[in-house]
C-alpha cells in the first residue's frame, strides 16, 4: 500500500503531522508541567506557614488536574482525528492555551504566588535603588548634575523667591509709610 498520492496517503501524512503534532505538544506541556511543579517546590521552600503549606500544595494539585485534563481532552481530539473526523490542529493549542490560563489562575490567588511577586518586586526596586546610587555617584565623577542636584537648586530658587517677595513686600510697606508721613 503506498502512503503517497490518493486518500490512503494523504490520510497518513494527516495523522502523521498530527502525531507529530500531538508529541511535541506533550513535550512542551511536560516541560512547563516540570517547571511549574519545579518554580512551586521551590516557593514551598520559602512557605513559612503550614497554613501557606497546605493552601500552595492544593494549587499544586489543582495545577496537576488542569494539566491532566487537557492531556485527556488532547488524546480525545487526536482519537477523534484518527477515525476521520475533520479536527482543526488549532483545536490542541487552543486546549493547551485554556490550560495554562487556568493553571495560572490557580496559582496566582495564592498566598505563596503573592509572597513571590512581592519578593520579585522587593528584588527589583533594591535593584533600582542601586543602580540610582551608582548612575548618581558616576554623574557626580563626570561632574554633571544629577536628579537630586536639580531638584536641590529648584528648592534653592524657590526660596530665593520667597525670599524675594518677603522683601518686596516689606519695601512697599516702608515706601507706604514713608509716603504716609509726607
Amino acid at each position: 500500500m503506498s502512503t503517497e498520492g490518493g486518500p490512503a496517503g494523504t490520510w497518513v501524512e494527516r495523522v502523521s503531522s498530527l502525531n507529530d503534532l500531538y508529541a511535541e505538544t506533550v513535550a512542551e506541556t511536560m516541560d512547563a508541567q516540570g517547571r511549574v511543579v519545579e518554580a512551586w517546590l521551590d516557593s514551598l521552600e520559602d512557605a513559612t506557614s503550614q497554613e501557606r503549606a497546605d493552601e500552595s500544595v492544593e494549587a499544586l494539585f489543582d495545577v496537576y488536574g488542569v494539566w491532566m485534563q487537557a492531556a485527556r481532552d488532547s488524546v480525545e481530539e487526536l482519537t477523534d482525528a484518527m477515525e476521520g473526523e475533520d479536527v482543526p490542529v488549532e483545536r490542541f493549542r487552543d486546549i493547551w492555551l485554556t490550560a495554562a490560563n487556568r493553571a495560572f489562575k490557580e496559582v496566582m490567588w495564592t498566598s505563596a504566588f503573592a509572597d513571590a511577586v512581592g519578593e520579585s518586586t522587593d528584588d527589583v526596586l533594591e535593584f533600582r535603588r542601586r543602580l540610582d546610587e551608582v548612575t548618581e555617584a558616576t554623574l557626580h565623577e563626570l561632574g554633571l548634575p544629577t536628579e537630586g542636584d536639580v531638584a536641590e537648586v529648584g528648592e534653592r530658587l524657590v526660596e530665593l523667591e520667597r525670599r524675594q517677595h518677603a522683601l518686596e513686600e516689606r519695601i512697599e510697606d516702608a515706601l507706604d509709610a514713608v509716603e504716609t508721613e509726607e
